[in-house]
Formats: C-alpha cells, sequence, structure tokens
C-alpha cells in the first residue's frame, strides 16, 4: 500500500524552520534502506557520515517494497533508498547535491536519483570515473537534470 506525503515544500519548509537551516547543528538527518550485504551503500552511508549527515540505516531484504512505497520510478531506482522527512534520495547521490536541494526545495518534487551504480559516484569509487547525472523526479512522473558530473 502506497502511502501518501504532503507536498514536499511543506516537508521541506517544516525541516527548516524546526532546525533553523537545512543543515541543522548536526547536519540533516537521513534513513537509508540497504540490503545488509551491499558493500557499495555502505560506502555511500560514510560519504554521508564524512559530510555531516546523521545517519540511520535500516536493512532490509526487501528493497522493492521501500521503493514501491515511496514512489520511486522504475528508471531512476538504483541499490538503496533513502529518506529526509518526505524528500526521497534515490542512489549513490553526492552528499552536496542533497544539501543543495535541502537549502533550496523545489515544490512538486519528490526524490532525488542516480540511476543504476555509476563508476565515480559516491561510494561507487572504483578508479573509474563514468558520466552521471542527478535526476530530480517528482510523483506525476516528472523528471529533470539537477546536476550533471564528467567522468573521465
Amino acid at each position: 500500500m502506497k502511502t501518501k506525503k504532503p507536498a514536499l515544500f511543506t516537508g521541506m519548509a517544516a525541516i527548516l524552520l524546526s532546525t533553523g537551516s537545512a543543515i541543522g547543528a548536526g547536519g540533516p538527518a537521513i534513513t537509508i534502506y540497504k540490503s545488509p550485504d551491499c558493500g557499495c551503500c555502505q560506502s555511500w552511508v560514510e560519504h554521508l557520515d564524512a559530510n555531516g549527515f546523521e545517519t540511520t540505516i535500516v536493512e532490509t531484504s526487501n528493497l522493492g517494497e521501500v521503493k514501491q512505497q515511496y514512489d520511486v520510478p522504475r528508471d531512476m531506482t538504483s541499490c538503496h533508498t533513502a529518506l529526509i522527512g518526505d524528500l526521497v534520495i534515490e542512489g549513490h547521490v553526492p552528499a552536496s547535491d542533497i544539501v543543495a536541494y535541502l537549502e533550496n526545495p523545489q515544490a512538486g518534487t519528490i526524490g532525488l536519483s542516480v540511476p543504476g551504480m555509476p563508476h565515480g559516484a559516491p561510494g561507487m569509487e572504483t578508479g573509474r570515473k563514468d558520466d552521471f547525472q542527478v535526476i530530480i523526479f517528482s510523483d506525476d512522473g516528472e523528471q529533470d537534470i539537477f546536476h550533471a558530473y564528467q567522468g573521465n
């Protein structure tokens, strides 16, 4: 069963009002749903920790259900799903892009995604760097590029 979420702008405004900033004293609190066996997911969590996020990990073997519950479009999926309030973070989104979004939320959008598992994205540092994009998406299916990264 899908949950009805309030407009993202309202949720982010509440976070801004309650903390005084998008980052707050200890950084944004983020809950990460991941497989217990995924090393790259753990590396992404470490990236967030190093960038001041307050991380909570929920290990699950049913990530598909989590993605469905939070309306992650199939073409936006990756190996883990995270939440900051109403904001869905799918995949290896750089911490700097999450912070940039929190500082300037876009009404009607529900998430940021780095689809797939591109080399060079945070948590996917393999020595190779591919081009990748951070995509912003809404619950009505609209998608747009939030930030593009160039590989080598």
